[in-house]
């Protein structure tokens, strides 16, 4: 029995995919979890998502898709969190190729329902960002959204769009989504996370690690991304909405513009055109800035002075939680040094953290 999970905005997605295929099907035999490899700069320092050519080691599955297994490597300069989720997590990760457009990454799925006659499709997206209408002034990320609604919305087999922790991504607020989301198909618990804690405690997905946490109990404030978002951790966050997916297509202009796209270039020139910018323009433009840094080193004494600032004003803004990539960049450290940081900093004030945030207190503990 297989299931297949579409993971609507790569990234952590994927992750939230696993946690998700074990909380509504149990102990059914693993899924294959269709997604980008398409990390933050702080990961992958090359702008935009990695295709099969970025990689070695990788199995082919049909002929358009091929499988990320632990032994697949990113080529250098690239990066990617696809091979180290494989190694500890059950699932078939296949990636996602949007080279050649929408019409490419529909052949893949075409491809994939074929070879797998999967029991399932379900097209997953943790925020609710896939529901954009394209113009939101928080909008940040619609590109990746848009391509993988597209393609879902012309395959011959039902697919069943599932939104996971609304407006927990920071793009579109909760108070938007409600009149959109369709049933609540599960409510996360803690007990839904164990499947993925090791991974949560190593990848930098924001969005599905305060995914996790809601699931965990934990409520507040939670400031995210280098600009520092404020997201809403509720009730509500650790829920599972179904969507109709023909509803959500007529409501993404920029879904419905690129349905006969056939290079990602084309997709990314409608992107400009209907929200006025692209997600990978932003990373060419950040990934050159970064390039011209100077190197900063992690003093441990300075690290922790600065953080007493940061959480401070943090603090005053009514801010409970926080990321470790927001304290990465709040820091203006270099995205390597994320994981040391997070060790440095639970291993002084372990206290503080709540698996997989940090939280802010007004004084240290």
């Amino acid at each position: 029995m297989t299931r297949l999970i579409v993971a609507a905005g790569g990234g952590g997605d994927a992750v939230a995919a696993a946690m998700i295929h074990a909380a509504l099907y149990g102990d059914e035999d693993q899924a294959v979890i269709l997604t980008y490899a398409w990390d933050r700069l702080l990961i992958d320092p090359v702008p935009g998502p990695r295709g099969p050519d970025n990689f070695n080691g990788l199995q082919p599955l049909t002929p358009a898709v091929w499988a990320v297994s632990a032994e697949a490597r990113p080529i250098a300069p690239a990066g990617s969190t696809l091979p180290r989720l494989a190694a500890e997590l059950r699932h078939t990760f296949a990636l996602i190729d949007p080279r050649y457009g929408v019409e490419g990454v529909t052949r893949q799925l075409e491809e994939l329902v074929d070879h797998l006659s999967p029991k399932s499709i379900d097209l997953l997206d943790v925020g609710g960002d896939i529901l954009a209408r394209g113009d939101e002034p928080t909008l940040k990320s619609p590109l990746a959204d848009a391509v993988t609604l597209a393609a879902c919305c012309q395959v011959n087999a039902p697919v069943r769009l599932l939104v996971a922790g609304p407006g927990l991504d920071g793009e579109l607020p909760l108070d938007e989504l409600r009149g959109m989301l369709g049933p609540l198909i599960h409510t996360l618990t803690a007990k839904d996370v164990e499947p993925i804690s090791s991974a949560l405690e190593w990848h930098p997905s924001e969005a599905t690690g305060m995914l996790a946490a809601t699931a965990r109990g934990v409520r507040g404030t939670c400031e995210m991304r280098d600009a520092g978002l404020p997201v809403p951790l509720t009730d509500e966050g650790p829920a599972v909405h179904e969507v109709d997916l023909d509803e959500a297509l007529t409501r993404n202009q920029l879904a419905r513009a690129i349905l006969t796209t056939a290079t990602l270039d084309e997709a990314e020139a409608h992107s400009r055109e209907i929200c006025g910018y692209s997600e990978i323009d932003y990373e060419r433009n950040k990934a050159a800035w970064l390039k011209d840094q100077p190197a900063v080193q992690l003093d441990p004494d300075a690290v922790l002075s600065q953080l007493g600032h940061f959480e401070a004003e943090a603090h005053s803004r009514g801010v409970t939680h926080t990321t470790f990539r927001r304290i990465t960049e709040a820091l203006n450290l270099n995205g390597s040094f994320r994981e040391d940081l997070r060790q440095l900093l639970i291993n002084n004030r372990p206290k503080q953290y709540d698996a997989p945030l940090w939280r802010i207190t007004a004084a240290t503990e």
